[in-house]
């Protein structure tokens, strides 16, 4: 860790590509390390008119298996199947919950499964997997919403300091791959800016490496994006 850190200026800016560079050679741990991107925005979080939040599928997933589990019945549960669906089910699904199960990832929901979905809201809540349309995981369209998610969709939300934190991939990715879903994430936030907020909004880049230093970006012409 002493090592990794005295590869890296506290007080510099560094361009992508360099900052990149760095990452994969102060991730030295024995496993495969997550990338994370932190993005220090100019709102207000306490204002409901400056909550950021949103989703993207990211060019080249993950690089780790993402289970889904989807709450449907009928024609529905069918087709979260057939798409490749790690779980299927309905109040058996809520009753696994409850009884401790998470071996997941992500919770995809049809729209008519909500009042059974609210019974684990208080457990999925607070671990960011609660089925929500805004994010496009409440969704009749659940075939689709497994492949997208199966290919590694990020979810994102600001929070409570204005930060969002975001993996964006894992090391053995290598850094043209990590580059790019950095970038389609980078470009999902700035286009996520609310109306309501003023000047600078995009303030600081941070990225790092699981086990790794922070490294801070130059973000250039970002903060004007």
């Amino acid at each position: 860790m002493k090592a990794s850190g005295e590869k890296v200026d506290r007080s510099k800016r560094y361009a992508m590509d360099e900052a990149f560079q760095i990452l994969m050679e102060t991730a030295s741990a024995k496993f495969d390390e997550a990338v994370d991107v932190a993005v220090n925005l100019g709102v207000d979080p306490k204002q409901s008119d400056q909550q950021v939040r949103g989703a993207v599928a990211l060019p080249h997933g993950l690089g780790k298996s993402v289970r889904v589990v989807v709450f449907a019945k009928g024609p529905k549960e069918q087709e979260a199947k057939e798409a490749g669906a790690d779980y299927v089910g309905a109040d058996d699904l809520v009753e696994k919950i409850q009884g401790g199960w998470l071996d997941f990832d992500k919770a995809l929901a049809t729209p008519d499964m909500m009042a059974t979905v609210s019974k684990v809201a208080k457990i999925l809540g607070p671990r960011g997997m609660m089925p929500n349309p805004k994010v496009g995981t409440v969704t009749m369209n659940v075939g689709q919403a497994v492949t997208t998610e199966k290919k590694g969709k990020l979810d994102f939300r600001v929070d409570k300091a204005g930060i969002v934190h975001a993996t964006i991939g894992r090391k053995s990715m290598g850094v043209e791959k990590l580059k790019e879903n950095y970038q389609a994430f980078l470009g999902t936030v700035v286009k996520a800016k609310p109306a309501s907020s003023k000047g600078v909004y995009v303030r600081g880049i941070s990225l790092s490496s699981t086990m790794g230093p922070g490294i801070r970006l130059d973000i250039g012409s970002a903060a004007q994006m």
